[in-house]
């Protein structure tokens, strides 16, 4: 499911900080020895959209894992302050049996919300991501855009202030894929919440990002965090503007830096 409505540590010091995520010195190892985080320090602030990128297998995905309380740090900690947190995952995950609009509904259904007030939370959420039209179709019907939109409109039915987001646009093709990036864009602008997002795409990463982070391989460390000093709104001219193209070769400089 999209919402991970579980108990996470609520940090005074990250609230006072005006920080939502906060990762002090986290460790996390498995029980086959295997270090996949070692030392990370980071704070994400409240309505911020910070990106992550990294070689495969730098512990991207247990850093997201870690904020939504999936995995547990071996040794510092990971303070959220809040209780409300969504999730989307590499695969939109839809039950097959479901149409649209009851796949939307999961998550608040789950998270006991009350029959009607969550079907007009899925209304709006099916307009809001482009999905008006499509309410009774079963997921089968579905391109993989339309799918991936299916999971981002679950998600904001349960109106989360955190959406961490495990590279979600990476099995789409390019237009699509820019297509899912200005919708993502559009929603954190309208809605304010305060997102991580994983992706291999560092074009990707900076259109959307505030800061973008980049990893080392394993054991993962934060090797340089990028400020993307862009206005908000962006549009789709952006990508074709010297900055960004600048932004891109210094921190696809840094990836190949660290490999």
């Amino acid at each position: 499911m999209d919402l991970i409505d579980t108990v996470l540590d609520v940090d005074a010091t990250s609230l006072m900080k005006n920080s939502q995520i906060t990762f002090d010195k986290a460790v996390k190892r498995f029980p086959t020895g295997t270090t996949a985080l070692d030392g990370i320090d980071l704070d994400v602030r409240r309505g911020e959209f910070v990106a992550v990128v990294g070689p495969s297998g730098c512990g991207k995905s247990t850093l997201l894992r870690m904020a939504a309380g999936l995995d547990r740090c071996t040794s510092g900690s990971v303070c959220v302050a809040t209780y409300s947190v969504g999730f989307i995952f590499q695969e939109p995950t839809l039950m097959p049996w479901r149409n649209v609009q009851g796949n939307i509904e999961l998550s608040a259904e789950l998270g006991g919300v009350d029959k009607n007030t969550r079907r007009e939370r899925a209304i709006a959420a099916i307009d809001a991501v482009g999905l008006t039209g499509f309410a009774d179709q079963l997921p089968s019907a579905l391109s993989g855009g339309m799918k991936m939109r299916v999971s981002l409109a679950r998600a904001l039915t349960s109106l989360p202030e955190v959406l961490l987001l495990d590279e979600p646009f990476g099995a789409l093709d390019e237009m699509t894929r820019y297509d899912m990036q200005a919708l993502l864009h559009r929603l954190c602008n309208e809605k304010k919440f305060t997102a991580m997002f994983i992706t291999h795409s560092v074009s990707e990463a900076v259109f959307l990002a505030d800061r973008v982070v980049v990893m080392t391989p394993r054991p993962g460390r934060i090797h340089s965090v990028v400020d993307i000093e862009f206005d908000r709104p962006r549009t789709e001219s952006l990508r074709f503007d010297r900055v960004f193209t600048e932004y891109v070769a210094q921190i696809s400089t840094s990836l190949r830096g660290v490999a």
